[in-house]
């Protein structure tokens, strides 16, 4: 059942798209060139700092304790985002996009596509910053899945779902989840599906990566992670679950 369409009303809330390389300190003097290539699409910007953290183990009043300093002891985060709410983080050591807005990875029909995304940022990146190697590429998707109704039979039509409903019952579950990490074709996939009762809150979570990646390579090994996602969604999902994505979203919903 392969999709090939883009639907009004998806269950992707969330995409994920990040890059990791090791620490340059030489960022932090490109960061405004890089600015200037992509404020059109990314206008607003920000400087942010994480601060470090240190668990650290003194018994049972053990406490989380942060490192001295101020600011310039936590990572820095220079943040851009578009028009659209789309959130580029970059740092000294991986550069991240976060988006609720798209929809679609690269469908053909679609006039707004995240790989189109990813390719302008990376393209501007690249053209600034000199990667030798990118040492871990990742892509994420978070859905949130209707459930028609608290009854077995009934999320078995809508979903091929792991959970062992045969010995707990959905009728009796107040939540559960169950998560995987599996290797393919040298490309690894993380898969979690989760259920909440007291929400009724069904979410599907799929996250591919590859490591030891060629810069040039980039968007081509994302289109394998995207493949990798989309085959395990579509194993997931019944034809209900479709025939609702298909369905418009109302006026007064969505908001």
């Amino acid at each position: 059942m392969p999709i090939k369409e883009v639907f009004p009303n998806p269950t992707v809330k969330q995409v994920i798209f990040q890059i990791k390389f090791p620490n340059l300190f030489s960022i932090e003097s490109k960061i405004g060139d890089f600015q200037t290539k992509i404020i059109s699409e990314f206008p607003e910007s920000s400087l942010m700092f994480r601060k470090q953290i240190v668990f650290a183990d003194i018994g049972p009043e053990g406490k989380i304790e942060e490192l001295p300093g101020g600011p310039s002891e936590g990572k820095k985060i220079w943040q851009f985002k578009s028009e659209k709410k789309i959130t580029l983080n970059i740092l000294t050591s991986s550069l991240d996009l976060t988006s609720n807005y798209h929809k679609t990875y690269n469908n053909k029909d679609a006039t707004v596509r995240f790989r189109d995304t990813i390719q302008f940022v990376l393209e501007n990146f690249l053209s600034i910053v000199k990667l030798p190697i990118i040492q871990r590429i990742g892509l994420r998707y978070i859905d949130e899945c209707p459930v028609p109704a608290l009854t077995t039979a009934s999320f078995k039509e809508w979903y091929n779902t792991v959970f062992p409903f045969e010995r707990f019952s959905i009728e009796e579950t107040m939540e559960t989840s169950y998560v995987t990490l599996v290797k393919r074709n040298g490309y690894f996939v993380r898969y979690l599906e989760s259920f909440n009762a007291e929400q009724n809150k069904y979410v599907l979570d799929f996250d591919s990566y590859a490591q030891n990646i060629k810069p040039e390579d980039l968007l081509g090994v994302t289109d394998k992670l995207h493949e990798l996602i989309s085959n395990e969604f579509e194993k997931t999902i019944k034809t209900p679950v479709i025939e609702y994505m298909k369905k418009p979203i109302k006026k007064d919903e969505g908001k």
